[in-house]
């Protein structure tokens, strides 16, 4: 594996190196924000820290990263709110001033990075996780969903 102009680079079997890429893009949910990026689909990854606990107001939250060249917002201006993390690092939690969807995070300052988040990518069924991080703060049954009863709508809800 090599990496250029912040992607990386495979070998196809035949000797050659090709780009692991995708063109992705999406938006929150009422549709004011929208963005197009190109990301690695081996760097997608769930979160189990406390803080994307309480962000998603799930168990998890999963992102895919895209460099800054790779990145472009096409409309709507993001509402950016600064965390500080358990190990000091600031990150800008992006999202929709209108719906409240989380788009994207980063650094704030002028970041390199953007883990856009996969919920908000009309791709979302091809950008499979390869890693968990922060696993010491996930919840227990998250490690093992095969266990739960699977519906595919909605079942009738009981009082």
């Amino acid at each position: 594996m090599n990496k250029i102009e912040g992607l990386v680079l495979r070998e196809n079997g035949d000797g050659n190196w090709r780009p692991n890429i995708m063109k992705i893009d999406g938006g929150c949910h009422c549709g004011y924000i929208t963005y197009e990026a190109t990301v690695d689909p081996e760097y997608v990854g769930i979160c189990h820290c406390t803080d994307c606990q309480t962000f998603s107001g799930s168990a998890f939250r999963t992102g895919a990263l895209a460099s800054k060249d790779h990145f472009r917002l096409l409309t709507g201006q993001p509402k950016v709110y600064v965390k500080t993390a358990e190990s000091g690092a600031r990150r800008a939690q992006a999202f929709c001033p209108e719906c409240g969807t989380h788009v994207y995070s980063s650094a704030p300052e002028d970041p390199q990075v953007f883990s856009i988040r996969t919920g908000t990518a009309r791709q979302r069924d091809r950008l499979i996780p390869s890693a968990q991080i922060w696993c010491r703060s996930a919840q227990a049954w998250t490690m093992n969903l095969d266990l739960l009863k699977k519906f595919p709508k909605q079942p009738p809800v009981r009082p």
